[in-house]
């Protein structure tokens, strides 16, 4: 993989199922199921964008009861999973340091279960097997991404659609799924 890849999880500005904007609460199992899924895909970062300072402090205190103690010596694997979580106020926040570090301003791909279509699996894998830049996934809570992050992305990855029309899997399958149909190493051979 030519591309260094990050994926962000915002919990602000997302939608409520009435289709308002609202701002979600931090869940443990977002943070360390969807850590394992980027440690997994040799994601670079893993940001966890949340704007309520109360929200980022419980997810450091979760964070830290699994890099120490018990839990550490119980499963060592999932603190490793966390050295590359970062927990950030803002997207803006997250765009400056991976710019910062980077040299350039990450190419951000808004993801959408509402959205039919977008540029395809297939096409964003080989875009980021071959292309030096930084590429930033952008992810969700609650009923989805709002409009405005949506539009202000460089692109907009199709849906990950299944056999039914059911389609409200959880933010941390979503990422998993889609992971593995951009840089699975099946999809790279």
């Amino acid at each position: 993989m030519e591309s260094e890849v990050y994926i962000a999880l915002l919990h602000w500005p997302v939608y409520n199922k009435k289709g308002e904007i609202i701002g979600t609460s931090i869940t443990g199992f977002d943070l360390h199921d969807i850590a394992r899924s980027a440690l997994t895909y040799g994601i670079k970062r893993y940001y966890v964008v949340n704007p309520q300072k109360a929200q980022r402090a419980f997810a450091e205190r979760i964070i830290g009861l699994w890099k120490r103690g018990e839990s550490f010596e119980f499963n060592p694997t999932r603190a490793e999973a966390f050295e590359i979580l970062s927990l950030k106020e803002n997207l803006e926040e997250v765009l400056g340091e991976i710019e910062a570090e980077s040299g350039e301003r990450p190419v951000t791909v808004a993801t959408s279960a509402r959205v039919k279509k977008g540029i395809s699996f297939k096409e964003l894998g080989q875009k980021i097997r071959k292309d030096k830049k930084p590429y930033l996934l952008l992810f969700g809570t609650g009923w989805g991404l709002a409009e405005d992050v949506i539009k202000s992305s460089d692109l907009l990855l199709e849906r990950v659609a299944g056999e039914t029309d059911y389609n409200h899997m959880s933010v941390r399958s979503a990422v998993a799924v889609i992971l593995d149909r951009l840089i699975g190493k099946e999809r790279m051979a």
